[in-house]
């Protein structure tokens, strides 16, 4: 499921978040993915031990932990803490693929299901920077307002076009959701917006109330720990 999620920061949070990054020391992006990303990945990045990785990656997992539709589209298990990465003079990341298994702060295995990009940059600061998406359905491009965000697969086959003009900064993270498959995510998320619309619209209480049951039902049969 590619799905655009607005408002995960409002406009005081991303000055907030760009005065900080703004002034940070990057290092080279190729130093956390593998030989073969490598070969592609052109950009810079907040180091992974860096305090102001941590301190700002706490305002992102807070904004997102008050976001229902976030919520609802991810069902998240587990969270790779937010990293942060600019882009610009050229900086671009060829077509890849996010590693399946990531290593969690605390030692534990996060399995990546859902990849998820929060823009910290609005469309209009930067030339260039598409996050494009390859799925069945052909390729998706996504340039968003800051403090909005993009989830998809992580399996899915994606690029960032080159930065021709500005900066493009960018919050990134992988979650671990309770359900693995996909089209069983989706059918879960389309299941609830009908419920909050029936419910908005004073539909019926009972067939509400079944409805509810439906979905609880599948996610207790679907979900995994």
């Amino acid at each position: 499921m590619l799905l655009h999620i607005p408002d995960i920061l409002d406009s005081a949070q991303v000055a907030q978040l760009r005065r900080a990054l703004d002034a940070a020391n990057w290092t080279d992006g190729r130093e956390t993915v593998g030989a073969q990303g490598a070969q592609v990945k052109r950009n810079r990045q907040l180091p992974d031990a860096s305090p102001l990785r941590e301190e700002l990656g706490r305002v992102v997992l807070a904004a997102l932990a008050k976001h229902p539709l976030y919520h609802a589209a991810t069902l998240p298990l587990r969270t790779l803490p937010p990293r942060f990465n600019r882009y610009e003079g050229g900086g671009e990341y060829g077509m890849h693929v996010d590693g399946s298994v990531m290593a969690l702060p605390n030692g534990e295995q996060l399995r990546s299901d859902i990849s998820c990009t929060l823009f910290l940059s609005d469309p209009d600061d930067y030339d260039g920077g598409e996050l494009i998406v390859s799925d069945t359905y052909g390729e998706h491009e996504v340039k968003l307002p800051a403090g909005d965000a993009i989830i998809y697969p992580s399996s899915s086959v994606h690029r960032v076009q080159p930065v021709t003009r500005g900066a493009r900064v960018a919050a990134f993270f992988w979650v671990q959701s309770l359900v693995r498959d996909d089209g069983r995510r989706r059918l879960l998320f389309d299941l609830d917006a009908s419920i909050q619309r029936l419910r908005a619209t004073g539909a019926d209480g009972d067939a509400v109330l079944q409805l509810t049951g439906i979905y609880h039902n599948l996610l207790r049969q679907w979900a995994e720990s």
